[in-house]
């Protein structure tokens, strides 16, 4: 029997994700599963965890919960996890909050979650040797902040900024090692996070009319773009930050 061609595969492959209970997380967790990867995936809701690890196609695959704002939990995840073919950091946070109210607090918060954390895991797990040469980390970013800025939304733009400069300079530290790392840029995509007291339905559909598509993005729509990421099909991207916006950025 002929085995079909697919560079998108992940058989064989080894997948961290971190934030996997809900979202894109969860998304990305249950698709990689799909092609074939032995999925390890984290979060701090161990109900919500389950309920995605459940979904999970094939075996051998592995859960911890683990609160990644406590540095002793990382370190323990460190030292359990396996060697990894690939990272996928999508736990985050937002806060709407106008520019002139925001506070160290809520800036430290949205910070240590959205880009302290990943950052400082992914140098942990590359110092413990866990992470395979050819190995691929993809952190989800988001338009908001690299490309685009909406009213009360400083302090995420800010987060999301600062994970799309510092893969460049990871590309090139980690190319020696031949670790790639790339971000995915996302649009409006229908996850938990969208929904906020300071954001009514009537104004997210308002929103939703300037994609040019005239829809937002689904969360499995982002897990396949992860999926080229961390797969041979992108051997030799690295250092990228990919746009996903169902057109948006274009209006």
């Amino acid at each position: 029997m002929t085995t079909l061609y697919n560079p998108f595969s992940l058989i064989g492959k080894t997948i961290l994700i971190t934030g996997a209970t809900s979202g894109i997380g969860r998304a990305t967790a249950i698709e990689c599963s799909k092609m074939g990867a032995r999925v390890i995936i984290t979060g701090r809701k161990e109900k919500s965890l389950d309920d995605t690890f459940k979904h999970l196609k094939g075996h051998s695959h592995l859960k911890y919960i683990a609160d990644l704002n406590q540095d002793e939990e990382v370190v323990e995840l460190c030292m359990n996890l396996p060697e990894i073919n690939g990272l996928v950091h999508s736990a985050g946070i937002v806060k709407t909050l106008p520019f002139k109210f925001i506070n160290r607090t809520d800036l430290n918060t949205i910070f240590n979650l959205n880009f302290m954390v990943p950052v400082l895991l992914s140098q942990k797990l590359i110092k413990a040797k866990k992470l395979k040469k050819e190995s691929s980390i993809v952190f989800l970013s988001s338009i908001e902040g690299p490309i685009i800025a909406h009213i009360g939304n400083s302090m995420y733009s800010a987060s999301k900024g600062a994970i799309s400069s510092i893969i460049k300079s990871m590309a090139l530290e980690l190319a020696t090692k031949r670790i790639r790392v790339n971000s995915i840029l996302p649009g409006m995509i229908e996850t938990p996070l969208i929904e906020s007291e300071a954001i009514t339905k009537e104004q997210l559909e308002e929103e939703m009319q300037k994609y040019p598509l005239k829809r937002y993005g689904k969360p499995e729509e982002i897990a396949h773009a992860v999926i080229y990421l961390l797969s041979d099909a992108s051997s030799w991207i690295t250092g990228t930050n990919l746009v996903i916006d169902g057109g948006f950025t274009l209006t």
